[in-house]
């Protein structure tokens, strides 16, 4: 389909054949494919990655799995009904997370502009370079195969002009799939699809849009401008664009030097629910403690503090402060924490599954910088908290407890999503 399609790479000058040139990256299956990756036996087998607990979720379903009508975000419960026959493998986050960088670090060698939208998938902006990998079908492909001659692992591309037209071809023939979709093509392929498939169009939208008689995209591209701006505001306007294959959001170019994270948290999944606000703060007490751990590994100082409270109907509730002064404490965080309780109604909307805090508005605490822990923090508290990080680095991390952990284990799930993440805010946050 396209213009330069008997080409080769390395050839001589190539004319550029599209505007503009843009692949979406998405592994398949890519917690449930790396688990099969490192053990055999899984291999062929229908595979869910998540907490062996009916009150978990599960994170990723196998291909094999899916047939069963198994995926993401389900109970995990409602999935072993299901598929009775599915494997439950625990989540390895670390794992993961280096064969990300392993991954991310293949879409740099093609190009500078990687826009990561998740572990797993990414936007590359190949403009331009045809005389280095060809056309953009050959930049596809080639792509695969480094993906997969360095993880083991397949990957799903999509080649089009636009971000969006992008990320629903790489979905469009999964798994290990590569679609194509040349720009003077896109309108025309993108009609008979479902008007779902539309970005921005979820759950609520999508009935609202049926209610009138657009039930593919093509329907909507029909639709007169005017018409879905009046219905739908400035979304009718952007859905009018997208369905007609345009799209003007470029891919934003992430420079490593420049990375910093825009969040450190900690989330539990509860083996128990809990209702009473001194059950929560031992959760949050010690979600505390284990943020302020990496946040001083990092050298950052945070300066605000946010609490998520799961509850049992599945709703995710959330407040958030900023700090006074910037922090990098387990008793900051906390008491911000405790200060974040008083504006949920715990009563009402309890009883909760899942207690999560994070520290956000994150800054490097350079030797040179200004906003050095001890000028805002107590300083007797900071050392306490200090020495108990030495001591972990060198003993294990259980050498020192607190008495009261000692004597409350509380409800974390062990077969529980107990995750404490990093969000990286790679200069675009998807």
């Amino acid at each position: 389909m396209e213009q330069a399609g008997d080409s080769q790479p390395g050839s001589g000058f190539l004319p550029r054949t599209w505007p503009q040139i843009i692949l979406h990256a998405d592994m398949d299956a890519f917690y449930a494919a790396v688990e099969q990756l490192d053990n055999p036996e899984l291999r062929g087998k229908p595979v869910l990655i998540g907490p062996n607990s009916h009150r978990g979720v599960v994170l990723t379903a196998s291909y094999e799995a899916r047939p069963w009508g198994v995926g993401s975000a389900m109970p995990v419960a409602e999935a072993r009904r299901k598929c009775p026959q599915a494997i439950m493998v625990p989540p390895r986050f670390e794992r993961y997370q280096a064969i990300s960088k392993q991954i991310m670090d293949i879409f740099h060698d093609f190009s500078p502009r990687v826009e990561a939208i998740s572990l797993d998938e990414a936007f590359i902006d190949m403009t331009g370079a045809e005389h280095l990998f060809g056309t953009p079908r050959q930049m596809g492909m080639q792509l695969k195969t480094a993906v997969l001659e360095a993880t083991g692992l397949h990957i799903s591309v999509g080649v089009a002009g636009t971000k969006y037209v992008a990320k629903v071809a790489s979905a469009h023939q999964k798994p290990n799939g590569l679609t194509v979709v040349p720009p003077e093509t896109s309108q025309q392929w993108l009609a008979p699809l479902p008007i779902n498939r539309l970005w921005g169009v979820g759950a609520k939208t999508t009935p609202k849009l049926q209610a009138l008689g657009l039930d593919t995209i093509g329907d909507l591209a029909a639709m007169g401008e005017a018409t879905l701006r009046a219905k739908f505001g400035r979304a009718g306007s952007h859905y009018h664009q997208l369905a007609h294959g345009i799209d003007p959001r470029r891919v934003k170019r992430q420079v490593e030097s420049s990375r910093s994270a825009k969040s450190i948290g900690s989330d539990r999944t509860l083996s128990e629910d809990v209702v009473q606000r001194a059950d929560i703060e031992r959760h949050l007490r010690r979600s505390s403690h284990r943020i302020a751990v990496r946040v001083r590994e990092k050298r950052f100082m945070a300066g605000g503090v946010r609490v998520r409270l799961k509850t049992s109907r599945f709703q995710m509730l959330t407040r958030q402060m900023l700090l006074a002064q910037p922090a990098d404490t387990a008793e900051s965080f906390l008491a911000a924490a405790r200060t974040l309780l008083d504006h949920f109604d715990l009563q009402r909307d309890g009883p909760f599954r899942l207690v999560g805090m994070a520290v956000f508005d994150l800054r490097s605490q350079r030797d040179d910088s200004p906003a050095q822990a001890e000028l805002f923090q107590p300083q007797p508290s900071r050392n306490l908290e200090t020495t108990i990080d030495d001591l972990a680095a060198r003993f294990g991390p259980e050498v020192v407890m607190r008495a009261r952990d000692l004597l409350d284990p509380g409800t974390v799930s062990r077969n529980g999503v107990n995750l404490d993440f990093l969000d990286e805010d790679n200069n675009a946050q998807a």
